[in-house]
């Protein structure tokens, strides 16, 4: 089984974040989004993964992917040259991937429980060419959601309907075993032009065309996801990642209070400042006469008695005076 991770989306709803780096290298808790999710893909059975990447930026994943992952994976990465939908980014490995079987992680989307669970539960499903995650949700127009028969098949998969036809949304982890079967769906959505919501390529639409070529499609529960393109569900990933991580009770240094849980990179300086609870600070970064809490900064920053809670500070951004919540893009400067 290889890992597919679609990785080259262009993270709007991040910025001003996502201006230097691609979504899926904006880091909490100690790494990038995409080194939790090679991590735990680490814990499974796969030895391939193919990366999909695109924009002129793809190169800061290429370059950490190799780097902290090349000893356990064989990395793959190919390129989508323009974003065209999910579905359009998964075409683009069919070189690499046709006849394999599947387990496509998308690239912005962190799970509670790791992969090895979701394989598990897949296993334990009788003859099934694919399986999807899926969880209750209370509004399901916002999802791609799933509508299964008695036994606990899918029916119907629709993206983002106005009148869902069930709250069984779709979490973001796929296992396909026919992916043969998958590629040729998608040809089908491409090479006719068969744009779905939000006029792009929908991996949803190619599995409902799945099910029309009777393929046998099954689903398993995912219990919390967190999806990292947006700023309030990555601080809300932070969280629950750093609590997960070994801790003692608070610290008092000689310049600093620390509250865990807190992740803290190398060569960090902190002086007449509280920080924590919930905070991942980068490697390089300076904070001084500051209180931080609930928040992410990122690396070679600057904070001077500054006052943050539910924040995001960009790489070698520099934050100056009293402020309650800022989204703070790299190299930016603010005085306040």
């Amino acid at each position: 089984m290889k890992a597919v991770i679609p990785a080259a989306g262009q993270g709007t709803r991040l910025y001003p974040q996502t201006h230097t780096k691609p979504k899926a290298m904006v880091r909490l808790a100690g790494r990038p989004i995409l080194g939790h999710i090679l991590v735990s893909l680490s814990n499974t059975r796969i030895e391939e993964v193919v990366i999909v990447v695109g924009g002129q930026m793809k190169a800061q994943i290429i370059d950490y992917s190799t780097a902290m992952f090349g000893d356990r994976f064989d990395i793959t990465f190919v390129e989508q040259e323009q974003a065209e939908g999910l579905g359009h980014s998964i075409y683009q490995a069919e070189e690499v991937c046709r006849g394999d079987s599947l387990l496509i992680a998308l690239g912005d989307m962190l799970f509670e429980k790791g992969y090895e669970k979701f394989l598990q539960a897949h296993n334990q499903l009788d003859d099934v060419d694919g399986s999807i995650g899926v969880k209750q949700v209370e509004e399901p127009q916002h999802y791609g959601v799933v509508e299964v028969n008695g036994e606990e098949r899918i029916e119907q998969l629709v993206e983002k309907p106005d009148n869902p036809p069930s709250d069984l949304a779709i979490s973001g982890i796929y296992l396909i075993e026919d992916s043969d079967l998958l590629f040729d769906s998608l040809a089908e959505l491409v090479e006719n032009d068969e744009r779905g919501a939000g006029g792009e390529y929908q991996l949803t639409d190619a599995l409902q065309r799945m099910i029309d070529f009777e393929a046998d499609l099954g689903t398993f529960e995912v219990y919390n996801w967190y999806d990292c393109g947006r700023p309030g569900t990555l601080l809300e990933a932070n969280r629950v990642l750093l609590s997960k991580q070994e801790s003692l009770g608070t610290v008092h240094t000689d310049s600093a209070v620390i509250v865990p849980p807190v992740d803290i990179g190398d060569d960090v300086t902190l002086e007449s400042s509280v920080i924590g609870p919930n905070v991942s600070i980068d490697s390089g970064t300076s904070i001084r006469n500051s209180i931080i809490k609930d928040s992410i900064i990122g690396g070679e920053a600057t904070l001077e008695s500054a006052n943050l809670e539910h924040s995001i500070v960009g790489s070698s951004a520099r934050v100056h005076g009293e402020a309650n919540h800022l989204n703070v893009g790299d190299s930016s400067t603010v005085n306040l």
